[in-house]
């Protein structure tokens, strides 16, 4: 037999070749491929054909080589596939493990709603850095150097010498817009913001507010208590709210905002610290020394403004009577709000 037909031959063989492991495969790799298989004796005949046959028998060979290594290949995925599925004891026919669907967290359910609900009364959404300056944070709203109202923010200072801290409400924000922007303004500058507070069931160092702010002409303090009952209309169903005279250094008059506890049906609970009312912001008439410091004439302008905080909102509307429970990450928690 020549070595053309001895090469083809050899390809037919392989080409009719069956492998059922990786063992049958590595002995058959040995017997044509390997260092003293079948093919390099073909090689080795190469001297013995004719010039002019050469590139064919070439051609032959090679073809030889790719068709034993795809079948080797072949048959080492396939049983190497096989074998992992056995070993594993999967069931292939069994259904998929489902992926588990994430829920949005009911801060922000709730501040979304706040947003929507104000949106509806024509405010619009602006933002402001959590890192701040004295300038926006303080003396601009009416907290010179040394005010005693500064102790009540319990601010956390990241460079005391170079005025850097971070933002103790959003009103930042307010003042950044008034500085820009001409009146009429009506907005809402929802945010997080931090305060160097004790962590207990009412309060928390980082929390999150909804502030808003409303200059034109002719404002008048019944114009904010409207918005304020829509708002508590819209928002709990009742506008079951009560305003008591408070003081904030940048509003005059100014109020505080209580809604009655439907935690404890007003009945009296922790959360509501057995009053039957629970605090969930301030508000009142933008001081005209904080319009001055915007650069805002108030002998044509004046407006009011008000902030809540959204864990107050958000545990009154749920019905839950911690706020630590909003920054643990429990999944059984936070699964309720899917």
């Amino acid at each position: 037999m020549n070595p053309f037909e001895q090469a083809e031959k050899m390809l037919q063989d392989i080409q009719e070749a069956t492998l059922n492991s990786i063992e049958e495969a590595e002995q058959f790799r040995i017997k044509y491929i390997g260092s003293k298989g079948l093919l390099k004796d073909l090689f080795a005949a190469m001297k013995d054909i004719p010039n002019e046959r050469k590139k064919d028998f070439g051609q032959l060979v090679n073809q030889i080589k790719q068709s034993a290594e795809a079948k080797i290949n072949e048959a080492k995925q396939a049983n190497t596939g096989s074998k992992k599925s056995k070993s594993s004891g999967e069931d292939l026919t069994a259904p998929g493990i489902p992926y588990e669907v994430g829920t949005r967290h009911p801060l922000s359910i709730v501040k979304n709603e706040m947003i929507e609900i104000f949106k509806r009364l024509g405010f619009v959404v602006e933002d402001g850095p959590e890192i701040e300056d004295d300038w926006h944070n303080f003396t601009a709203l009416n907290l010179p150097e040394n005010h005693p109202a500064r102790d009540m923010q319990d601010t956390f200072y990241i460079d005391y010498n170079a005025n850097k801290l971070l933002r103790t409400h959003t009103s930042s924000a307010q003042i950044r817009v008034m500085e820009k922007q001409k009146p009429p303004i009506r907005i809402i500058t929802p945010g997080r913001v931090y305060r160097n507070e004790t962590i207990s069931a009412r309060a928390h160092c980082t929390f999150h507010q909804v502030e808003g702010l409303y200059i034109d002409k002719d404002v008048s303090f019944a114009d904010l208590k409207q918005t304020l009952y829509y708002f508590a209309k819209e928002m709990f169903g009742s506008d079951n709210i009560r305003m008591r005279p408070s003081y904030f250094p940048f509003t005059e008059p100014s109020a505080e905002i209580d809604v009655s506890c439907f935690i404890c049906d007003a009945k009296g609970c922790a959360v509501c610290k057995h009053s039957g009312w629970v605090e969930i912001g301030g508000c009142g008439m933008v001081d005209p020394a904080v319009l001055t410091n915007a650069g805002i004439d108030t002998e044509e302008y004046s407006g009011f403004a008000f902030g809540m905080g959204i864990e107050r909102v958000t545990m009154l509307k749920y019905g839950i009577n911690d706020i630590r429970l909003f920054f643990e990450n429990d999944k059984r928690f936070l699964e309720q709000f899917s």
